[in-house]
Protein backbone atom coordinates (compact mmCIF):
# COMPACT_ATOMS: atom_id res chain seq x y z
CA UNK A 1 0.00 0.00 0.00
CA UNK A 2 0.91 3.57 -0.77
CA UNK A 3 -0.03 6.92 -0.93
CA UNK A 4 0.97 8.30 -4.14
CA UNK A 5 0.47 12.14 -5.49
CA UNK A 6 0.62 13.56 -8.84
CA UNK A 7 3.67 16.09 -8.60
CA UNK A 8 3.33 18.89 -10.89
CA UNK A 9 5.45 20.92 -13.29
CA UNK A 10 6.15 23.83 -15.41
CA UNK A 11 8.36 23.66 -18.21
CA UNK A 12 10.58 21.16 -16.69
CA UNK A 13 10.73 22.23 -13.15
CA UNK A 14 7.82 21.30 -10.29
CA UNK A 15 5.73 23.89 -8.85
CA UNK A 16 5.21 25.06 -5.56
CA UNK A 17 2.19 22.83 -4.75
CA UNK A 18 4.09 19.95 -5.34
CA UNK A 19 6.19 20.50 -2.92
CA UNK A 20 2.97 21.03 -0.48
CA UNK A 21 1.18 17.87 -1.88
CA UNK A 22 4.45 15.89 -0.90
CA UNK A 23 4.88 17.60 2.76
CA UNK A 24 0.75 16.86 3.14
CA UNK A 25 1.37 12.96 1.85
CA UNK A 26 4.37 12.43 4.26
CA UNK A 27 2.09 13.32 7.14
CA UNK A 28 -1.07 11.31 5.94
CA UNK A 29 1.57 8.13 5.23
CA UNK A 30 3.01 8.49 8.81
CA UNK A 31 -0.57 7.94 10.51
CA UNK A 32 -1.04 4.78 7.70
CA UNK A 33 1.97 3.22 8.69
CA UNK A 34 2.85 3.63 4.77
CA UNK A 35 5.16 5.35 2.32
CA UNK A 36 4.46 8.56 -0.50
CA UNK A 37 5.28 7.62 -4.05
CA UNK A 38 5.03 10.85 -6.55
CA UNK A 39 4.38 11.02 -10.40
CA UNK A 40 6.48 13.65 -12.55
CA UNK A 41 6.04 13.72 -15.88
CA UNK A 42 8.71 15.19 -17.83
CA UNK A 43 10.78 17.09 -15.08
CA UNK A 44 14.05 17.69 -15.49
CA UNK A 45 15.29 17.19 -11.99
CA UNK A 46 13.11 15.03 -9.56
CA UNK A 47 15.25 14.87 -6.75
CA UNK A 48 14.00 18.33 -4.70
CA UNK A 49 11.00 16.26 -3.56
CA UNK A 50 13.13 13.89 -1.25
CA UNK A 51 13.51 16.98 1.56
CA UNK A 52 9.79 17.12 1.57
CA UNK A 53 9.60 13.35 2.39
CA UNK A 54 8.83 11.23 -0.98
CA UNK A 55 10.15 7.72 -0.82
CA UNK A 56 9.64 7.12 -4.55
CA UNK A 57 9.55 9.21 -8.00
CA UNK A 58 7.87 7.38 -10.55
CA UNK A 59 9.55 9.31 -13.43
CA UNK A 60 8.12 9.41 -16.91
CA UNK A 61 9.60 10.77 -19.57
CA UNK A 62 7.52 10.82 -22.65
CA UNK A 63 7.22 13.52 -25.69
CA UNK A 64 3.72 13.32 -26.35
CA UNK A 65 2.95 14.70 -22.70
CA UNK A 66 4.93 17.90 -23.03
CA UNK A 67 1.45 19.79 -23.63
CA UNK A 68 -1.09 19.26 -21.05
CA UNK A 69 -4.11 16.59 -21.42
CA UNK A 70 -6.65 15.45 -18.92
CA UNK A 71 -6.97 12.51 -20.02
CA UNK A 72 -3.82 11.39 -20.97
CA UNK A 73 -2.46 12.83 -17.44
CA UNK A 74 -5.07 10.42 -16.02
CA UNK A 75 -4.33 7.56 -17.80
CA UNK A 76 -0.61 7.95 -16.22
CA UNK A 77 -1.96 8.52 -12.92
CA UNK A 78 -4.15 6.25 -12.36
CA UNK A 79 -1.87 3.39 -14.09
CA UNK A 80 0.66 5.08 -11.19
CA UNK A 81 -1.90 4.53 -8.55
CA UNK A 82 -2.96 0.93 -9.83
CA UNK A 83 1.14 -0.16 -10.02
CA UNK A 84 1.69 1.24 -6.17
CA UNK A 85 -1.41 -0.17 -5.06
CA UNK A 86 -2.17 2.94 -3.93
CA UNK A 87 -4.75 3.59 -1.00
CA UNK A 88 -5.08 7.41 -0.95
CA UNK A 89 -3.89 9.82 -4.12
CA UNK A 90 -3.56 13.35 -3.33
CA UNK A 91 -3.63 15.58 -6.38
CA UNK A 92 -4.01 19.65 -5.82
CA UNK A 93 -6.84 22.43 -6.87
CA UNK A 94 -4.83 23.35 -9.25
CA UNK A 95 -6.88 24.37 -13.10
CA UNK A 96 -4.88 21.16 -14.39
CA UNK A 97 -6.14 18.90 -11.09
CA UNK A 98 -9.52 19.73 -11.09
CA UNK A 99 -9.62 18.49 -14.74
CA UNK A 100 -7.73 15.26 -13.54
CA UNK A 101 -9.17 14.40 -10.22
CA UNK A 102 -12.75 12.86 -11.92
CA UNK A 103 -11.36 11.20 -14.95
CA UNK A 104 -8.71 9.75 -11.90
CA UNK A 105 -11.78 8.65 -9.85
CA UNK A 106 -13.73 7.44 -12.59
CA UNK A 107 -10.71 4.86 -13.72
CA UNK A 108 -10.07 3.81 -9.90
CA UNK A 109 -13.62 3.38 -8.50
CA UNK A 110 -12.53 6.12 -6.08
CA UNK A 111 -14.30 8.83 -4.06
CA UNK A 112 -13.19 12.25 -4.57
CA UNK A 113 -12.84 15.08 -1.93
CA UNK A 114 -11.80 18.48 -3.61
CA UNK A 115 -11.03 21.62 -2.15
CA UNK A 116 -9.65 19.91 1.04
CA UNK A 117 -8.08 22.28 3.62
CA UNK A 118 -6.32 20.18 6.37
CA UNK A 119 -5.14 16.92 7.20
CA UNK A 120 -7.68 13.90 7.64
CA UNK A 121 -10.12 14.65 10.96
CA UNK A 122 -10.28 10.49 11.31
CA UNK A 123 -9.00 7.53 9.19
CA UNK A 124 -11.71 5.11 10.33
CA UNK A 125 -13.58 5.99 8.75
CA UNK A 126 -11.55 8.58 6.39
CA UNK A 127 -13.17 11.72 7.12
CA UNK A 128 -11.89 15.23 5.47
CA UNK A 129 -12.50 18.94 5.73
CA UNK A 130 -13.30 21.07 2.57
CA UNK A 131 -14.38 24.25 1.67
CA UNK A 132 -17.80 24.84 0.37
CA UNK A 133 -20.31 28.02 -1.13
CA UNK A 134 -17.34 29.82 -2.46
CA UNK A 135 -14.85 29.43 0.90
CA UNK A 136 -18.07 30.91 2.75
CA UNK A 137 -18.40 27.35 5.54
CA UNK A 138 -16.90 24.26 5.80
CA UNK A 139 -17.82 20.61 5.75
CA UNK A 140 -16.75 17.23 6.72
CA UNK A 141 -16.60 14.35 3.77
CA UNK A 142 -16.42 10.88 4.27
CA UNK A 143 -14.75 8.80 1.56
CA UNK A 144 -16.07 5.08 1.78
CA UNK A 145 -14.35 3.83 -1.02
CA UNK A 146 -11.42 1.60 -1.07
CA UNK A 147 -9.34 4.00 -2.58
CA UNK A 148 -9.75 7.81 -1.74
CA UNK A 149 -8.86 10.70 -3.90
CA UNK A 150 -8.16 14.16 -2.36
CA UNK A 151 -7.68 17.80 -3.42
CA UNK A 152 -5.97 19.35 -1.63
CA UNK A 153 -6.43 23.33 -1.76
CA UNK A 154 -3.57 25.40 -2.04
CA UNK A 155 -1.94 26.91 0.96
CA UNK A 156 -4.18 24.68 3.34
CA UNK A 157 -1.92 22.62 4.96
CA UNK A 158 2.13 24.25 4.09
CA UNK A 159 5.44 23.16 3.02
CA UNK A 160 7.17 21.57 5.41
CA UNK A 161 10.95 19.79 4.98
CA UNK A 162 11.25 16.15 6.05
CA UNK A 163 14.45 14.58 4.27
CA UNK A 164 13.84 11.17 2.54
CA UNK A 165 16.31 8.31 1.05
CA UNK A 166 14.19 8.84 -2.63
CA UNK A 167 14.65 6.14 -4.58
CA UNK A 168 14.17 7.00 -8.32
CA UNK A 169 12.06 4.32 -11.11
CA UNK A 170 11.36 5.63 -14.72
CA UNK A 171 7.73 4.85 -15.63
CA UNK A 172 6.63 3.68 -19.12
CA UNK A 173 2.90 3.72 -18.84
CA UNK A 174 0.59 3.30 -21.79
CA UNK A 175 -0.51 6.35 -23.61
CA UNK A 176 -3.61 5.87 -25.72
CA UNK A 177 -3.86 8.02 -28.95
CA UNK A 178 -7.02 8.29 -27.86
CA UNK A 179 -6.35 10.37 -25.07
CA UNK A 180 -5.36 13.09 -26.93
CA UNK A 181 -8.96 14.06 -28.63
CA UNK A 182 -8.68 17.48 -27.18
CA UNK A 183 -5.52 19.46 -28.08
CA UNK A 184 -3.68 22.61 -26.58
CA UNK A 185 -2.52 24.51 -29.18
CA UNK A 186 -1.14 27.45 -27.25
CA UNK A 187 -0.78 28.43 -23.49
CA UNK A 188 -0.94 32.22 -22.75
CA UNK A 189 1.27 33.07 -19.61
CA UNK A 190 1.07 36.03 -17.25
CA UNK A 191 3.76 39.11 -17.85
CA UNK A 192 4.73 38.92 -14.20
CA UNK A 193 8.17 37.58 -12.62
CA UNK A 194 5.88 35.42 -10.18
CA UNK A 195 2.85 33.70 -11.63
CA UNK A 196 0.40 33.46 -9.77
CA UNK A 197 -0.17 30.19 -9.27
CA UNK A 198 3.08 29.98 -7.33
CA UNK A 199 2.46 33.13 -5.53
CA UNK A 200 2.70 33.77 -1.63
CA UNK A 201 1.48 36.93 -1.81
CA UNK A 202 -0.65 38.78 -4.77
CA UNK A 203 -1.39 42.39 -5.85
CA UNK A 204 -4.14 42.99 -7.74
CA UNK A 205 -5.64 46.31 -9.65
CA UNK A 206 -8.44 47.28 -10.98
CA UNK A 207 -10.52 50.23 -12.90
CA UNK A 208 -9.30 52.12 -9.41
CA UNK A 209 -6.03 52.71 -11.12
CA UNK A 210 -7.79 54.43 -14.54
CA UNK A 211 -5.55 52.91 -17.29
CA UNK A 212 -3.23 50.44 -18.26
CA UNK A 213 -0.75 53.20 -18.52
CA UNK A 214 -0.41 53.38 -14.41
CA UNK A 215 0.33 49.87 -13.96
CA UNK A 216 3.97 50.79 -13.27
CA UNK A 217 3.41 50.95 -9.74
CA UNK A 218 1.56 47.80 -9.36
CA UNK A 219 4.60 46.07 -10.73
CA UNK A 220 6.74 47.89 -8.41
CA UNK A 221 4.67 46.97 -5.70
CA UNK A 222 4.97 43.72 -6.75
CA UNK A 223 8.34 43.63 -7.55
CA UNK A 224 9.46 44.83 -3.82
CA UNK A 225 7.34 41.84 -2.25
CA UNK A 226 7.78 39.62 -4.91
CA UNK A 227 4.71 39.06 -5.35
CA UNK A 228 2.57 38.08 -8.28
CA UNK A 229 0.60 40.69 -10.30
CA UNK A 230 -3.12 40.39 -10.87
CA UNK A 231 -6.71 42.14 -11.92
CA UNK A 232 -10.39 42.43 -11.76
CA UNK A 233 -12.34 41.22 -14.66
CA UNK A 234 -13.09 44.78 -15.83
CA UNK A 235 -9.27 45.34 -16.27
CA UNK A 236 -9.38 42.00 -18.31
CA UNK A 237 -11.69 42.27 -20.02
CA UNK A 238 -10.41 46.22 -20.77
CA UNK A 239 -7.60 44.46 -22.33
CA UNK A 240 -5.31 47.18 -19.85
CA UNK A 241 -3.89 43.50 -18.91
CA UNK A 242 -3.50 40.26 -20.28
CA UNK A 243 -6.34 37.74 -19.29
CA UNK A 244 -4.04 35.19 -17.56
CA UNK A 245 -3.60 38.28 -14.77
CA UNK A 246 -7.82 38.08 -13.97
CA UNK A 247 -8.39 36.68 -10.89
CA UNK A 248 -11.75 36.11 -8.72
CA UNK A 249 -14.81 33.29 -9.47
CA UNK A 250 -14.46 33.85 -13.19
CA UNK A 251 -10.82 33.64 -13.25
CA UNK A 252 -8.41 32.20 -11.28
CA UNK A 253 -8.94 31.19 -7.79
CA UNK A 254 -6.22 33.09 -5.61
CA UNK A 255 -5.22 31.45 -1.73
CA UNK A 256 -2.18 33.43 -1.37
CA UNK A 257 -0.91 33.96 2.20
CA UNK A 258 -1.10 37.54 1.23
CA UNK A 259 -3.42 39.51 -1.61
CA UNK A 260 -3.45 43.21 -2.02
CA UNK A 261 -6.49 45.20 -3.75
CA UNK A 262 -5.75 48.33 -5.06
CA UNK A 263 -8.74 49.92 -6.98
CA UNK A 264 -10.89 47.51 -6.61
CA UNK A 265 -14.71 47.50 -5.49
CA UNK A 266 -15.01 43.96 -4.43
CA UNK A 267 -17.48 42.41 -6.78
CA UNK A 268 -19.05 39.19 -5.13
CA UNK A 269 -17.50 37.26 -7.59
CA UNK A 270 -13.82 38.49 -7.45
CA UNK A 271 -14.36 38.24 -3.32
CA UNK A 272 -15.27 33.99 -3.78
CA UNK A 273 -12.38 34.19 -6.06
CA UNK A 274 -9.94 35.37 -3.63
CA UNK A 275 -11.14 34.75 -0.23
CA UNK A 276 -9.29 31.65 0.46
CA UNK A 277 -6.21 34.06 0.87
CA UNK A 278 -5.24 34.45 4.43
CA UNK A 279 -4.62 38.16 5.02
CA UNK A 280 -6.89 40.77 2.72
CA UNK A 281 -5.34 44.19 2.31
CA UNK A 282 -7.80 46.67 0.65
CA UNK A 283 -6.74 50.26 -0.78
CA UNK A 284 -9.50 52.04 -1.94
CA UNK A 285 -10.95 55.68 -1.93
CA UNK A 286 -14.22 54.73 -1.70
CA UNK A 287 -14.82 54.05 2.04
CA UNK A 288 -18.35 52.03 0.85
CA UNK A 289 -16.43 49.38 -1.51
CA UNK A 290 -18.29 46.10 -0.35
CA UNK A 291 -13.79 44.84 -0.26
CA UNK A 292 -13.58 46.62 3.51
CA UNK A 293 -16.15 44.03 4.79
CA UNK A 294 -14.05 41.01 3.64
CA UNK A 295 -10.97 42.72 3.90
CA UNK A 296 -8.24 41.90 7.57
CA UNK A 297 -6.90 45.26 6.84
CA UNK A 298 -8.04 48.48 4.81
CA UNK A 299 -6.88 52.06 3.59
CA UNK A 300 -9.22 54.60 2.54
CA UNK A 301 -7.10 56.51 0.19
CA UNK A 302 -6.32 57.75 -3.34
CA UNK A 303 -3.70 54.99 -4.63
CA UNK A 304 -2.26 56.92 -6.74
CA UNK A 305 -1.23 58.79 -3.38
CA UNK A 306 -0.87 55.26 -1.15
CA UNK A 307 0.80 52.82 -3.14
CA UNK A 308 4.17 54.99 -3.94
CA UNK A 309 4.12 55.77 -0.34
CA UNK A 310 4.01 51.99 0.51
CA UNK A 311 6.47 51.16 -1.72
CA UNK A 312 8.86 53.56 -0.15
CA UNK A 313 8.71 52.17 3.24
CA UNK A 314 8.79 48.71 2.01
CA UNK A 315 12.01 49.59 0.40
CA UNK A 316 13.48 51.64 3.80
CA UNK A 317 12.39 48.71 5.72
CA UNK A 318 14.43 46.10 3.38
CA UNK A 319 17.28 48.33 3.07
CA UNK A 320 17.95 48.29 7.28
CA UNK A 321 17.20 44.61 6.97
Amino acid sequence: MSIVIYAESAEGKFKKIAFELASYAKKVAESLGTTVTAVSINTQDVSELSKYGVDKVLKVTNDKLVGFSAKAYADVIQQAARKENASVVVLSSTTDSIYLAPLVAVALEAGFASNVVGLPESYLPFQVRRTAFSNKAFNSTEISSDIKIIGLAKNSYGIFENTSNMATEDFNPTVSENDFGIKVESVEKGSGKVSIADADIVVSGGRGLKGPENWGMIEELAEVLGAATACSKPVSDLDWRPHSEHVGQTGKPVASNLYIAVGISGAIQHIAGINSSKVKVVINSDPEAPFFKVADYGIVGDAFEVVPHLIEKLKAFKAQN
